[in-house]
């Protein structure tokens, strides 16, 4: 320290006297939110927010016994990633486990872009050619997310028409079809 010059303790000269103290909630504000969603409502949503988010969805009973949802709640016509989408979210003691949103394949360049954006970067990103006895081999592409227990996967035959998002918690994926 220069002789004849005292130097504050505890203040910040880019922030001043309060530090970051006064910017941390707007930072942590547009930071993307820890966990999945689909236009705002997140895995572990009730059902009154999945009718509010989504006006246009019919939610009822599961026509089959499962460990994974009791109710299903589909056929909302939304805009997902500035595409036009389908979407089916199924929910275990009134709160989300997990949603299905459909798109058309055209569109799947500007979501996958979305949802890189969104949701951060992939842990996996393949294209798979599968050969088939007859007819030529079909192409997947799959872009997969993981955030501690919730799980998204995006996935396309290419060439095809439909684009298909899942998003999970736990072990939905292995238990949704498992009837009991």
């Amino acid at each position: 320290m220069e002789r004849g010059r005292q130097e504050k303790i505890g203040t910040d000269p880019i922030f001043g006297k309060w530090g970051l103290s006064l910017f941390l909630p707007f930072l942590l504000l547009s930071l993307p939110a820890w966990g999945f969603d689909v236009n705002g409502v997140t895995l572990g949503a009730d059902e009154a927010a999945v009718r509010k988010a989504f006006p246009s969805v019919r939610c009822r009973e599961l026509e089959w016994k499962t460990k994974a949802a009791e109710r299903r709640c589909d056929d909302a016509k939304i805009v997902f990633g500035g595409a036009p989408a389908r979407i089916t979210l199924y929910l275990k003691a009134d709160r989300v486990q997990a949603f299905d949103v459909r798109l058309d394949e055209r569109d799947l360049e500007r979501v996958t872009a979305f949802l890189k954006q969104y949701y951060g970067k992939p842990l996996a990103e393949t294209r798979e050619k599968v050969e088939r006895r007859e007819g030529e081999a079909r192409e997947i592409y799959r872009v997969r997310w993981e955030k501690g227990e919730q799980r998204a996967l995006l996935t396309s035959q290419l060439k095809q028409r439909r684009v298909d998002l899942s998003v999970w918690q736990g072990n939905f994926d292995e238990e949704i079809y498992r009837v009991r």
